[in-house]
């Protein structure tokens, strides 16, 4: 039967893919020994998830939804539900909004590494990613701009980014994105679900030491983030506007902000 399902659920994607796409918020939440991947999806929409490779629980906390399954069924879901699900993807329409839960038992925080150990994607979900990358040749520009005006050369960047002897993990918690490629440089901070105005991002520097958001928040000459001190050294990624998260199956916004106030800030921190 898998055989036989496979290329219609391929198709189904790309299809899928191609109808207007609605806001599908994934938060990525951590606690010790857990990861839960919260989605929550929009009413009167079809939605599919990418292909699970283990058994995990699911608890659907609120909404209503008819299941596809793989036999030619449909199951009626009304929350609240919790179950085991079984490898595989899920295809649903979602009658109510949604708000739906995978917990996974681990104790690996890095988003794109747990993606790559649980979840299989399809080549038509990266050919779309790919489509949808921004070319950011102007913050490209302006970060060159930068290293002029502070006399730095690329290698000596690098260098100080890659160094991880001052980095640490984000503390436990939620976040509304994951590290992912960057269509600025390397790696960025790729929002993954809808974030405000003056929201707190994350940490990115505690006690001196470095968090990913320190590390991996590229530069822009228009910013949509900014660092800010909490008045004891330790420094926060914060939203200049909104930033718009996943559209289904689109990438949401890259997390940005201005190196130049940025070093500024530490400057300030150091006298």
């Amino acid at each position: 039967m898998s055989a036989v399902l496979k290329p219609t659920l391929n198709n189904l994607e790309g299809l899928l893919q191609g109808l207007p796409q609605v806001p599908a918020d994934c938060v990525h939440a951590f606690a010790p020994g857990i990861y839960i991947r919260q989605v929550t999806l929009q009413a009167n929409t079809f939605v599919m998830g990418h292909h699970h490779r283990h058994a995990h629980l699911n608890i659907m906390l609120s909404g209503r939804m008819t299941m596809f399954n793989t036999d030619g069924t449909r199951s009626e879901l009304c929350a609240p539900v919790v179950c085991v699900a079984q490898p595989g993807r899920k295809v649903a329409y979602v009658h109510e909004r949604t708000v739906w839960l995978n917990v996974y038992a681990t104790t690996e925080t890095d988003v794109e590494k747990l993606e790559a150990f649980l979840l299989d994607k399809t080549e038509t979900h990266n050919e779309l990613q790919r489509a949808f990358k921004v070319d950011r040749e102007a913050d490209r520009d302006d970060f060159g701009q930068f290293l002029f005006e502070q006399n730095l050369t690329p290698e000596y960047v690098r260098a100080e980014s890659e160094n991880t002897t001052d980095l640490i993990t984000f503390p436990m918690g939620a976040y509304k994105f994951q590290i992912g490629e960057s269509s600025i440089e390397g790696k960025g901070l790729i929002c993954t679900a809808d974030i405000a105005f003056g929201e707190v991002i994350a940490p990115a520097r505690i006690e001196g030491k470095r968090t990913p958001a320190g590390r991996y928040t590229n530069h822009s000459s228009q910013p949509n983030a900014q660092m800010v001190s909490d008045g004891n050294g330790d420094i926060f990624l914060v939203a200049l506007r909104p930033i718009g998260g996943s559209l289904g199956g689109q990438p949401g916004d890259e997390i940005t902000v201005d190196y130049r106030a940025a070093l500024n800030l530490n400057k300030r921190l150091s006298q």
